[in-house]
């Protein structure tokens, strides 16, 4: 069976939006923190995209990336409203959905790398919605100011000045510091291991004494605490109770990298129970921040 045409133009357009798909799906992962709501918005972007393309008299796209990330912003936006909404009610503390990098997928692992840490991104939760999509495109994916006040429908001077509200606000509650993978990665080993083998000295010696914990189950999940946990011996103390009442044999660690932080996937058989990323004091030897995210539904992705 030949192929048409009209077969080849919609293979062109297929291709086109696929060939910018990952980039779409980080650019607006980091804007949610929700990979359900992230596939839901890429699907309104397909959608829009291949009708455009379906009209007879419709002009060329000069530019598809920069179209296609002005359609998936702008969705991005508008869903921003509902999980907000949903959030609103959400029991306990809310943490971004897990994002676990598919070392397999060169292509979607080098953009879904541009994911920022699970400490950002719980930061990233405090800018409106306006300046958290700024700060994303200028400051994760390189955007000018003009290029970004395109897609806002916005002047330059106003994303200048959302930028620059982002910019201070995330960095007075995130300084600028980077800790070597592989020591943040040896640190969630030794973290990891000493919590759930409720060995309290050893957790003693990787926790900074100003720790906080985070426990996002969602009121499904197993939850340690439906508030944040403060400091080095109440977090301790806690996970030491979480450790004695988990099963002696079953339990499986696994690590691997969530956006851009190790991580350690704890599993019961081929069920995930938790995905917990530990945020690092500057000097990078110390566990300032855990992240534990338990719900079930936030889960689903990890294999």
């Amino acid at each position: 069976m030949t192929s048409t045409p009209r077969d080849a133009a919609d293979d062109a357009v297929t291709e086109r939006f696929l060939s910018y798909r990952e980039l779409l799906f980080s650019v607006v992962y980091n804007m949610l923190g929700s990979v359900a709501d992230t596939e839901d918005v890429l699907q309104e972007v397909w959608l829009a995209w291949s009708a455009r393309h379906r009209k007879p008299d419709t002009q060329p796209v000069d530019n598809p990336r920069a179209y296609l990330v002005r359609i998936a912003v702008n969705q991005a936006l508008a869903s921003r409203a509902d999980l907000s909404r949903r959030q609103e009610t959400y029991v306990g503390p809310w943490l971004p959905e897990p994002l676990v990098t598919d070392e397999g997928d060169v292509t979607g692992a080098v953009e879904r790398a541009e994911s920022l840490s699970m400490a950002v991104l719980v930061v990233l939760e405090t800018l409106s919605p306006l300046e958290r999509a700024v700060f994303v495109l200028h400051e994760v994916f390189g955007f000018g100011h003009p290029e970004i006040a395109g897609i806002l429908d916005r002047s330059p001077a106003a994303v200048r000045q959302l930028a620059a509200r982002a910019r201070r606000h995330v960095h007075a509650r995130r300084p600028r510091h980077r800790t070597e993978p592989d020591i943040h990665a040896q640190v969630t080993e030794r973290f990891a291991a000493a919590a759930l083998g409720g060995d309290l000295t050893a957790l003693l010696e990787v926790l900074a004494p100003e720790v906080t914990l985070w426990t996002d189950g969602g009121g499904k999940g197993p939850a340690t605490s439906l508030q944040p946990v403060h400091g080095r011996d109440q977090v301790a103390a806690l996970f030491m109770s979480v450790a004695a009442t988990l099963p002696t044999d079953g339990l499986d660690i696994r690590y691997r990298r969530v956006a851009g932080d190790p991580c350690a996937l704890v599993f019961s058989g081929d069920s995930p129970l938790a995905a917990v990323v530990v945020d690092l004091t500057p000097d990078g030897d110390r566990i300032a921040g855990i992240y534990s995210v338990t719900n079930p539904d936030k889960l689903t992705g990890i294999r």
